[in-house]
């Protein structure tokens, strides 16, 4: 069903819903026939909504495409990412407030380390501080090309965000530089269409000029590029819905994504008390609320098995606190698969439930991938799950006579 249709069956409720993403929370064992990280952790809390709710898998994307944080969010807001396309570099912008122009083309960056044959040897530069991060960005921000401004601002951490704002329009189909691996050479900048070759031509020239700015430094001495985009004019989140959303994250490109569709977002901490008191703070004011908690993909990313154990674990232990403000329909879930055992994203689906509101319970016993599998909804598209909770929450109204 297309987002304009579920426009038309929107309805008030005075039902809130919650939308708990633990990013990357889907994983595998590892040895074949072990528990995941999901299925080893303590989480008695998510048990219980579990057994009282319902439960499935999604698939973000597709059946065995591994997406970006971006599909993989869009998706769980009800945006098929495979219609609703943008790239990382808007969600960048976004989600630090830089207020994009029409022409304006943006690009995530990340510093990244190459040793003396130039290949990549760390694609995030050791997890550079972003006390560390930050004057570099400033430097790189100096960096003048003919044809048009340029602008660099540190994100968080090893991040930064590129800006072109060429001095006419100019096609932006540009193909990443971000090998995606380490002991690669970063990619040349491919195009799509004749139409972005000049556009390709400015951000080689400010790639020589980055190389030659942070050539002296002992881990951050290059940048990797991903996700040129524009920024796209979709329906918003409260008017498909008819809600007023909000957003609730630590990182900015989560606090992006969410503004790209309408939502008003609120920067946090990382840690997990200040989910709780912003939601606590927002609850008479808002109808919807996204949390955002970054860890488990974190450790996914590390390959460390035992870390994203304790994420959720600790995720577990103040799920009552959340649960205590009110939103009467609860629906947890990741937005991909980050296993340890992999260190990256994967296709593989992942685990949700939904809690409250009118349905049956499923039978599910245990939140974790092989228990979800035997829930009610089976596995579905991750944009399905939105409808879903809205309909527990009494949101949508009948469809046709």
């Amino acid at each position: 069903m297309e987002l304009t249709d579920l426009a038309t069956l929107s309805q008030p409720s005075e039902r809130a819903i919650l939308l708990l993403v633990l990013d990357g929370l889907g994983g595998l064992p590892l040895e074949p026939g072990g528990p995941t990280e999901l299925e080893v952790a303590r989480t008695p809390n998510l048990d219980e909504l579990a057994r009282a709710g319902t439960c499935g898998l999604h698939r973000p994307v597709a059946a065995g495409v591994s997406p970006g944080s971006g599909p993989g969010h869009l998706a769980l807001f009800g945006y098929d990412p495979l219609e609703y396309r943008t790239g990382r570099g808007v969600l960048s912008a976004l989600g630090i407030g830089f207020d994009l122009e029409p022409l304006d083309i943006a690009a995530r960056g990340n510093f990244c380390t190459l040793d003396g044959d130039g290949l990549v040897t760390d694609r995030r530069a050791g997890r550079i501080s972003s006390e560390a991060a930050a004057p570099l960005a400033e430097a790189l921000d100096a960096i003048e090309v003919e044809g048009a401004a340029t602008f660099v601002r540190h994100v968080k951490e090893h991040r930064f965000l590129l800006v072109i704002r060429p001095d006419t329009e100019l096609g932006a189909n540009l193909a990443d530089t971000d090998p995606g691996q380490t002991g690669l050479t970063p990619r040349d900048l491919h195009v799509t269409n004749s139409e972005s070759e000049p556009a390709a031509r400015i951000v080689r020239t400010w790639l020589t000029e980055a190389a030659a700015v942070l050539s002296g430094q002992p881990h951050a001495n290059m940048a990797l590029l991903r996700g040129f985009s524009r920024r796209p004019s979709w329906p918003t989140f409260g008017e498909v819905f008819g809600v007023n959303p909000v957003a609730i994250a630590a990182y900015p490109m989560y606090r992006g994504v969410a503004r790209l569709v309408g939502m008003e977002a609120i920067e946090v901490s990382d840690d997990l008390g200040s989910l709780v008191a912003e939601l606590a703070a927002r609850r008479t004011s808002h109808d919807f609320f996204f949390l955002h908690y970054k860890a488990p993909d974190k450790a996914g990313e590390d390959g460390d098995f035992e870390r994203k154990v304790e994420t959720l674990e600790a995720l577990d232990t103040i799920l009552p606190r959340l649960l205590k403000v009110g939103p009467e329909v609860v629906l947890v879930t990741g937005d991909h698969s980050t296993p340890a055992r992999l260190g990256s994203h994967s296709w593989h689906p992942v685990p949700f439930l939904i809690h409250g509101g009118e349905d049956r319970a499923d039978g599910v016993t245990a939140f974790g991938e092989t228990a979800c599998l035997g829930g009610v909804h089976g596995i579905v598209r991750g944009c399905e799950l939105m409808p879903l909770a809205a309909a527990r929450a009494g949101r949508l109204a009948k469809f046709g006579a």
